[in-house]
């Protein structure tokens, strides 16, 4: 077997994503798809369970693991020498996605390969706007942009790694919430020597969240980062520009200045924020306000 389809699934319908990866397999691809449900609510079970005949296997787990320990777990199940991660909300917008990765593959031997992502170039209605203006501004990079930053410019959306790669780092299963897992497998992979190759093989990110979805996970990511803090994993994220923001901050001695001020004005903030209009330099200051509180915790 030649490269393992591994889809994390969360509370999504992916009978679109794996039908598309299916067709593609069946013109003659050397490829399965592992599919491992991390606890999804009933609706969801229901609407993918019979893509059970689609697929090679699908594992149905009974308590959520999270982001890090599902994808090492696919380990457990694939037979290939390569495996090829997609976020269950990814549309295949290539005819030659598998083709593309099995091809470089072939003639590169590569450790890890990012293929990109992709957002609609059309503006959403406000509700939806700060989601995508992050994914157009910050992460739907072309590969010209992402090669000089091979490390920072690393998702885990739609990337293929090395079976052996994998084996020897794994994700950092301490990372339980969401945020900064894909940082910290790249810094990981850095200290490794192990290099990330780019492409242009992008995804399409099928599913735009709404402000105030998407403002939660802002924070999660914040009370993440705090978390590796306690971890004393932070220096893996140290180059990543809230981590610097709050280092010098704390160095300086104005981190107790902000955080007052911060909680003066949180409230305006996130209110701005939800309107969908509101800068990225607002969604910054956010998350290193949050920041500051969740560090003063520990």
């Amino acid at each position: 077997m030649k490269l393992s389809i591994c889809v994390p699934v969360y509370n999504f319908d992916v009978n679109e994503l794996v039908n598309e990866l299916r067709y593609q397999i069946d013109k003659g691809l050397e490829a399965e798809i592992l599919l491992i449900d991390d606890a999804s609510e009933k609706p969801f079970i229901e609407s993918n369970k019979d893509l059970r005949s689609k697929v090679g296997q699908f594992i149905f787990l009974d308590k959520n693991i999270g982001r890090s320990k599902i994808r090492n777990l696919f380990l457990k199940y694939s037979n290939s020498d390569y495996l090829l991660f997609l976020d269950c909300d990814g549309k295949v917008i290539s005819k030659n996605f598998l083709k593309n990765y099995i091809e470089y593959i072939d003639s590169q031997n590569p450790h890890v390969i990012f293929g990109g992502r992709k957002v609609s170039d059309v503006k959403p209605d406000s509700e939806y706007g700060l989601r995508w203006k992050f994914a157009t501004e910050r992460e739907n990079l072309p590969v010209e942009k992402r090669v000089e930053s091979p490390y920072l410019d690393f998702q885990t959306n739609n990337f293929v790694v090395k079976r052996s790669v994998l084996e020897k780092v794994p994700f950092n299963e301490g990372i339980t919430q969401y945020g900064y897992e894909d940082l910290v497998f790249s810094k990981d992979l850095h200290d490794q020597d192990i290099k990330i190759d780019h492409i242009d093989n992008p995804i399409f990110n099928n599913d735009v969240e709404t402000n105030a979805v998407f403002l939660a996970k802002a924070d999660q990511s914040a009370r993440s980062l705090a978390q590796l803090k306690n971890d004393k994993n932070f220096d893996r994220v140290s180059q990543i520009k809230l981590a610097k923001a709050y280092l010098f901050m704390h160095k300086t001695g104005t981190i107790y200045i902000y955080r007052l001020l911060y909680r003066i004005v949180k409230s305006r903030l996130e209110k701005k924020l939800l309107t969908g209009i509101a800068s990225l330099r607002a969604l910054d200051l956010y998350k290193l306000g949050q920041l500051t509180l969740y560090m003063n915790r520990l």
